[in-house]
């Protein structure tokens, strides 16, 4: 398939300004892709369609304040500054995204905070808006990342034209979230209250979870009509022996494994043995994945609904059926499903 099999057009109107009011009550539409039918529920209703011995994969990745703003030396212009990774904990070091770039050159400094508390110096260019800065502090390693926390800000997505509010650093965030990392939240887990967590539990549902520090690559749109030659940016994937006990044990029963997300699905299929079986894992991946493509572990999942010809369209396209995830988003459109991150969700089993 082509880059231009995955556009449609896209009301802006559906792009979800603000979460649902609870967590558990956006919408959910569920999508069987046996009888290719479709049905509207509310996420809450998810339960229904697992039984006790089925396992639901989690990311426990946590979102970090990213985004700051600070001031050029001298010249005192606004500069947007987006942490996108730690390179080296002693000397400060970190990859990060500058807007406007074109101001931001090797050797200036930046200021952040009313009282200038936090200094940066640009060491390198990566890339036209990409920079190494080294941040010049004097306290211990705890006391800057807690000023890196004071300053920062939730990093929500672009599309989002509203003032960031107190509400989005609880709201952007998955109740199950533990190790910090991730530049933008695993959606899908959004919509998982307390309650229907402690429901699942009750019922026998497993909880597996995995860690995939979720960069800004995932959002990144394909520019190359040839989808083989589109390159995914490298993301942090940790799945240790607890979670690989009980997928495989899953899989062997042949019952139900939910990948709550795309995050999720494409750690799990980043860590295949020979076997088809669940390895453990930590390092990084890079698995792009649009159809055709033969998934190993996960036989469900629960997603958002995505813009067009974004990479994670075409996961969801491929574990669905091209022609079915194309005729489910039209319903959706129609049906005025919210899309993109603080937007509705879908279950394809």
């Amino acid at each position: 398939m082509k880059l231009s099999d995955f556009q449609f057009e896209l009301p802006e109107s559906l792009l979800a300004q603000r979460p649902a009011i609870d967590r558990d009550e956006s919408r959910l539409m569920v999508l069987n892709r046996k009888e290719e039918k479709i049905e509207h529920h509310t996420f809450k209703e998810v339960i229904d369609f697992f039984e006790e011995g089925d396992v639901m994969a989690l990311n426990n990745t946590k979102v970090f304040p990213a985004r700051l703003f600070g001031n050029k030396e001298k010249t005192g212009a606004r500069i947007e500054v987006f942490l996108l990774r730690e390179l080296n904990q002693e000397q400060r070091l970190w990859d990060v995204l500058v807007d406007p770039a074109r101001k931001i050159r090797i050797g200036n400094k930046l200021y952040f905070g009313n009282d200038d508390s936090l200094v940066a110096e640009v060491i390198d260019n990566t890339t036209s808006r990409g920079r190494t800065l080294r941040f010049l502090f004097d306290g211990s390693y705890t006391e800057f990342r807690s000023k890196l926390t004071e300053l920062g800000q939730t990093p929500l997505p672009k599309y989002i034209t509203r003032p960031i509010d107190d509400d989005d650093q609880e709201r952007y965030q998955t109740i199950y979230a533990k190790h910090e990392g991730a530049v933008a939240a695993p959606t899908a887990g959004l919509h998982f209250s307390r309650h229907l967590l402690k429901r699942l539990e009750i019922k026998g549902i497993d909880l597996a979870e995995l860690t995939l520090h979720v960069g800004l690559g995932t959002f990144s749109p394909v520019e190359v009509e040839d989808l083989s030659k589109h390159k995914m940016d490298s993301e942090e994937l940790i799945i240790d022996a607890l979670a690989v006990a009980k997928i495989n044990e899953a899989k062997a029963k042949k019952s139900k494994i939910c990948a709550v997300g795309t995050t999720v699905m494409r750690g799990l299929e980043s860590s295949v043995s020979s076997a088809g079986l669940l390895n453990q894992y930590k390092g990084w991946t890079h698995k792009f994945i649009f159809p055709p493509y033969e998934f190993s572990i996960a036989n469900s999942m629960i997603t958002n609904f995505h813009t067009p010809k974004s990479t994670l369209l075409m996961m969801v396209s491929a574990f669905a059926d091209p022609d079915f995830i194309k005729h489910a988003y039209k319903v959706a459109i129609k049906e005025k499903y919210n899309f993109y991150s603080y937007g509705d969700a879908m279950l394809i089993f």
